[in-house]
């Protein structure tokens, strides 16, 4: 059984977010895989995980760099796992994969756009209907997270 969480965006933007629950990933050791709806997108996160903090970046690589093997965080648009990532982030309406190809999938979307909060609530569904664990999280005004469900 896999966990899958929901996690809503409501206050603070995906740049926010996302790199402080990698960072928690990482100190897990724990092997992710990251798959956006655009390469836009994956693009635009590429590029700000090197500089998002002054104290350190996010080691991360994506399909440009090569050797997806050796990546602790593989950015794609794609449904595969070089990196074979025991935890799969999906954001900008990623499709959902198989839960249980993971140990972890973390579904991430923008509370504020009405469709996406549609398609997250039918994604719901359709995991609330498997054997997995299922988990919703609400950003607090803090940029933390409140479990919700």
């Amino acid at each position: 059984m896999s966990e899958v969480l929901f996690y809503q965006l409501s206050k603070f933007p995906l740049e926010r977010a996302l790199p402080t629950l990698l960072e928690k990933c990482l100190e897990r050791d724990w092997v992710v895989t990251v798959q956006f709806g655009t390469e836009e997108r994956c693009d635009a996160i590429d590029s700000y995980l090197w500089t998002y903090s002054d104290d350190g970046f996010l080691p991360h690589g994506t399909k440009k760099e090569g050797h997806p093997e050796f990546q602790p965080i593989y950015l794609t648009t794609e449904g595969d796992n070089p990196n074979e990532a025991i935890v799969r982030f999906l954001v900008d309406r990623a499709p959902l994969p198989d839960p249980a190809q993971y140990q972890r999938v973390v579904y991430m979307f923008d509370g504020n756009d009405q469709e996406a909060l549609q398609e997250a609530r039918q994604r719901w569904m359709e995991v609330k209907n498997s054997d997995h664990e299922l988990t919703y999280w609400a950003q607090t005004d803090n940029g933390g997270w409140d479990r919700k469900a």
